[in-house]
């Protein structure tokens, strides 16, 4: 084992303790950059904002246990929010912000949310009647009917903070959404603890080789776990500079590597894969201070780490997790000897991995089989969702779904994704949500969503439909079909394809049979 230790004892921490320790210690650097506005915030500023936020949260009747919602895109605001929220005891749970009204009422609903952080333009067309938890709403840049303003829980507080009022092990300090193996989304019950240890197992000796003097820069969005608690959390609990880009955007990301000196940032494939192409084109800096980049949130084609550390001097590590684990599991090296960019690496300190068979028995190095891990990274469980949780934590074990091979190295590689998740551009789709809007549309009476393989976005969705009456069909129906999905869901789950077909195939109980689909693609 080449990971023994972990970078320090995460038991009894709080997430918002260890960023406060590091604003007193490094008060005068800059904690975050952010490129949409142009702010610059200091360490010191940093820790008064979030301070002062808390106090405004508990001064507005958020109560310690209850969920606040934030639903905006990377920027200074969500990172004080998302540390404030819990420094005052309650919960934050994150929304994508390309959300749209159907995903937005859901996620609000299901976390039986209190207050929610946001801004006027994501706001518009949103109804937030029937939803009788949600008291307040605020916007952080730009007023919108009926809400009120960010800055006015900034202003000075009397507030007290309130103490914990249980250990750090079962407090929880995220409640992010995601449909796991299968399903509608759900929320991840992180507590502190949890993401506290999956940092210290990412900074512990032989692992992520981050630096406090490191500028870090982060186009993945916040919402997700792999961009709160990978790159941003990390990042200010070791001092370093967080530069903030709103969206990927190939140009403005070439562009702020120089201007910032960034020299660390992590990956998704596709943008890993337009890099490429902006310097086969002579349009990616050549001159840079980029020491090595993470890929993660999907698996990367072997080809691919190797054309972009050939055009771009950069090396790359791989890794692998889930919104479950908080998210790292698996980090390749970056280590001459241990250089395989190909794979996941080894598992973290502390994490315990299986491959088993079918009938749960382990297999022998080199046979493909589900990945089985325990670790005190993963999650406490799925929020209001007991029998699901007991699908997938069983005795200790979190049984991943996914299909990888272990080498006599201990080398983990994976050769096949979830079973039912479709990965478009790092972002997990499930095929139950569109199929469940796609049977609203009165021309459905059955359907199935599916992935097919495809170069530039990793999987793109395709829906097989049955029509009520074939009569119905046009050659309008399918992008009508799409655009009703697009409509309500957010813009990568719309169906890229759409087939029409006479039946779909189906188990004896009902289960959509996906492979027989996959098959017809």
């Amino acid at each position: 084992m080449l990971r023994t230790e972990l970078y320090a004892d995460p038991t009894n921490h709080f997430l918002h303790d260890l960023v406060l320790e590091s604003c007193g210690r490094n008060a005068a650097k800059t904690a975050i950059v952010d490129s949409s506005c142009g702010r610059r915030i200091s360490y010191a500023d940093y820790g008064e904002l979030v301070d002062g936020l808390a106090r405004g949260l508990v001064a507005a009747g958020i109560k310690p246990g209850e969920v606040v919602a934030i639903f905006l895109p990377n920027s200074w605001e969500f990172c004080v929010a998302c540390h404030a929220i819990t420094l005052a005891g309650a919960i934050p749970t994150l929304l994508n912000p390309s959300y749209r009204e159907r995903e937005v009422r859901f996620q609000l609903a299901n976390s039986n949310a209190v207050a929610l952080i946001s801004d006027g333009p994501l706001l518009q067309g949103i109804s937030f009647a029937e939803l009788p938890d949600l008291r307040r709403v605020y916007t952080t840049r730009t007023p919108s009917a009926g809400a009120e303003s960010f800055a006015s829980l900034l202003r000075a507080s009397p507030a007290a903070l309130p103490e914990p009022e249980a250990s750090s092990e079962v407090t929880l300090g995220a409640l992010p959404y995601s449909s796991g193996t299968t399903g509608l989304p759900k929320g991840v019950m992180l507590s502190h603890f949890n993401l506290v240890a999956n940092i210290f197992q990412l900074l512990g000796p032989r692992c992520a080789p981050l630096k406090p003097e490191d500028k870090i820069l982060c186009f993945l969005p916040l919402y997700h776990i792999y961009g709160l608690n990978v790159v941003a959390n990390p990042a200010l609990i070791l001092g370093q500079t967080l530069v903030l880009m709103p969206r990927f955007d190939v140009m403005r990301l070439g562009e702020l590597i120089i201007e910032e000196d960034i020299s660390m940032m992590s990956l998704v494939p596709p943008a890993m894969n337009a890099i490429c192409v902006s310097a086969e084109a002579g349009t990616f800096p050549r001159e840079h201070n980029l020491q090595w980049v993470k890929s993660g949130a999907a698996p990367l084609a072997p080809e691919l780490p190797r054309r972009f550390t050939n055009l771009t001097g950069i090396p790359v590590c791989q890794g692998y997790g889930m919104t479950e684990a908080a998210p790292v599991t698996h980090l390749g090296y970056l280590e001459p000897d241990l250089y395989l960019p190909d794979s996941i690496g080894h598992p973290l300190v502390q994490t315990e991995c299986r491959v088993v068979d079918e009938t749960g028995n382990d297999v022998e190095a080199g046979t493909p089989g589900e990945l089985v891990m325990r670790g005190p990274q993963f999650m406490r469980g799925y929020w209001k969702e007991p029998e699901v949780t007991a699908s997938v934590l069983r005795d200790g074990w979190y049984w991943s779904g996914d299909i990888v091979t272990r080498d006599a190295n201990n080398f983990f590689r994976v050769v096949d994704r979830r079973k039912e998740m479709i990965k478009y551009k790092g972002f997990p789709i499930a095929p139950a949500e569109v199929e469940a809007l796609l049977m609203e549309h009165p021309a459905v009476r059955d359907c199935g969503v599916v992935g097919r393989p495809d170069g530039a976005s990793g999987e793109i969705p395709v829906a097989f439909i049955v029509l009520r009456d074939e009569a119905s069909l046009s050659a309008k129906l399918g992008s009508e079909l799409s655009g009703f999905v697009a409509d309500r869901l957010s813009h990568y789950k719309q169906p890229r394809e759409v087939r029409f077909v006479s039946a779909i195939p189906r188990t004896p109980s009902g289960k959509i049979l996906r492979r027989e689909l996959r098959d017809r693609l």
